[in-house]
This record gives structure tokens, C-alpha cells and sequence, in this order.
């Protein structure tokens, strides 16, 4: 296959993207497999809510709910004398709507199940060439083995064997130990 944007032939269809110029390659691969049709999503007529929005939905429903109705239920047993009802009702009322409010909308987050993914639907285009000339020029993955021996290879030779080089005082030393007649 070859990138569409710079021409340059991949090694492999299964790439994700070019190795030259990095354009995206696997909406070409969609097009080739497809023949040349353009795939896209097609609603599955009218949308359910998922099982995890709608438990979040009412928890807050129940959250605000005991918003409005705890601080109602306050204002009635302030105007009451004497133990009654409602001396019960108002924090129980508050534990139920606030803490079971929270409580279900983190069940719905965690455990439920989120909205379903679209299905793709393959669809019949215009296809501007034959399908048959598509993949025409498939590559193999690797080239082929080649059978020619390298020429002039020799072993690596034993690095021990190698004489040490001289010290770099060696030579100045040597000269110096030489008699010299006419310094005499």
C-alpha cells in the first residue's frame, strides 16, 4: 500500500500511520477493505438512556429532592411544641434523601452500564476504479533472503596477542642513554 499524501509504499498493511510523512492510514485501510465505500454510523432509530445515566439521574433527582424538602420539613417542626413526628422524620428524612442520593449515583458510576458503542454500517458508494486494481501491488512483509556470502570476512583477531605500544617516554629515554663522542 502507499500513503495517499506522500506517496511513499509501506511495509505492511497493518500500519497506523505513515513512516515517512505521519498521516493516519487506518481510514485507508477501511476504504480499500471496503471496496471503496465510506463507511459511517447509522442511529438505531430513537436512543435508550443507558442503565449507568439513568441511576445517576435519580440519585441526583433524590439528592435535590431532600433539598427542598428537609428545610420544608425544619420550618413545620419549628412551629410545633412537644414531641412528635416530625422530631424523627426530619433527620431521617435527610439521611434517606442526601445519603441515598450519593449512595446511587455511585452505584450508577461504578457498577452499571454505560451506553451502548454505534455499530458501523457498511454502505454502497461510488467506486472511482475497479475493486480489482485496489490492491495490485500488496508488498511481502520483509524482502526476500539473499543467498550471497560477504566477501573478504575473516575472523576477528585474539586482542591478547597484540604487542602493547611503547610508552611515550620510551624513545626519549633511548636518546638520551646514546653516547655522544663530541659531548665528551
Amino acid at each position: 500500500m502507499y500513503c495517499p499524501q506522500c506517496g511513499q509504499q509501506q511495509v505492511s498493511d497493518n500500519l497506523r500511520f505513515c513512516s515517512r510523512c505521519g498521516f493516519p492510514l487506518e481510514g485507508v485501510l477501511q476504504l480499500l477493505g471496503s471496496g471503496g465505500a465510506l463507511p459511517f454510523y447509522q442511529p438505531s432509530g430513537p436512543r435508550e438512556m443507558s442503565a449507568r445515566r439513568k441511576g445517576v439521574r435519580q440519585g441526583a433527582a433524590l439528592f435535590l429532592a431532600g433539598a427542598v424538602l428537609v428545610p420544608v420539613l425544619g420550618i413545620l417542626n419549628s412551629f410545633t411544641h412537644g414531641p412528635n413526628l416530625l422530631d424523627i422524620l426530619v433527620p431521617l428524612a435527610a439521611v434517606i434523601f442526601f445519603l441515598g442520593g450519593l449512595m446511587r449515583m455511585l452505584f450508577a458510576a461504578v457498577f452499571e452500564e454505560g451506553a451502548p458503542r454505534p455499530h458501523q454500517v457498511m454502505t454502497t458508494s461510488y467506486a472511482p476504479f475497479p475493486v480489482t486494481q485496489l490492491n495490485t501491488h500488496a508488498p511481502a512483509a520483509l524482502p526476500p533472503a539473499q543467498n550471497n556470502p560477504a566477501t573478504g570476512w575473516r575472523p576477528r583477531p585474539n586482542t591478547s596477542e597484540i604487542r602493547q605500544p611503547s610508552s611515550v617516554t620510551e624513545n626519549t629515554t633511548r636518546l638520551l642513554d646514546k653516547d655522544d663522542p663530541g659531548n665528551r
